[in-house]
């Protein structure tokens, strides 16, 4: 299964990789051993709280690192004649103009425009073009969105 990410995004995880590797990782470390001072380990709240974060950021870790193998990459430098990934829709509801950019769901953003592909809006806009309405389930009801442009 791939991932799909804008190039800011995979440097964002690719950064984030980093940091939890050399940094909070050794931190955790450190504090696993320094728990380890204090004697008994059973009744060691630090010491189990130190591993309960390992372990999560371990987790963490090998599912941000399966999301950059996987990830397939996409880009806004070809205009599309239908709403893709990586695409920015203008389009219209109820006399109102608003934009979107179409990104993976690891990036999405809703209230800053960047809707994920896998979203009701996003999955109603893929594939459409220019001047074609799509109809979205919302909680208040069915919206209808006309496309104005792809850009």
């Amino acid at each position: 299964m791939s991932n799909i990410l804008t190039a800011q995004g995979l440097e964002r995880l690719k950064k984030e990789i980093k940091e939890i590797k050399e940094v909070k990782l050794k931190d955790v470390a450190q504090r696993i051993k320094d728990a380890k001072d204090f004697g008994d380990l059973s009744e060691n709240a630090e010491y189990q709280e130190a591993r309960n974060e390992q372990a999560y950021l371990y987790g963490k870790l090998l599912e941000m690192e399966d999301k950059v193998k996987n990830a397939k990459l996409i880009s806004k430098k070809d205009k599309a004649d239908t709403v893709q990934a990586g695409a920015t829709v203008m389009v219209e509801n109820g006399g109102e103009k608003m934009n979107f950019e179409i990104v993976g769901s690891d990036e999405s953003d809703p209230l800053n425009g960047r809707i994920s592909i896998d979203s009701p809006l996003g999955t109603a806009l893929f594939g459409h073009k220019k001047n074609e309405s799509v109809e979205v389930s919302a909680p208040g009801g069915l919206r209808k969105y006309k496309i104005l442009d792809i850009l």
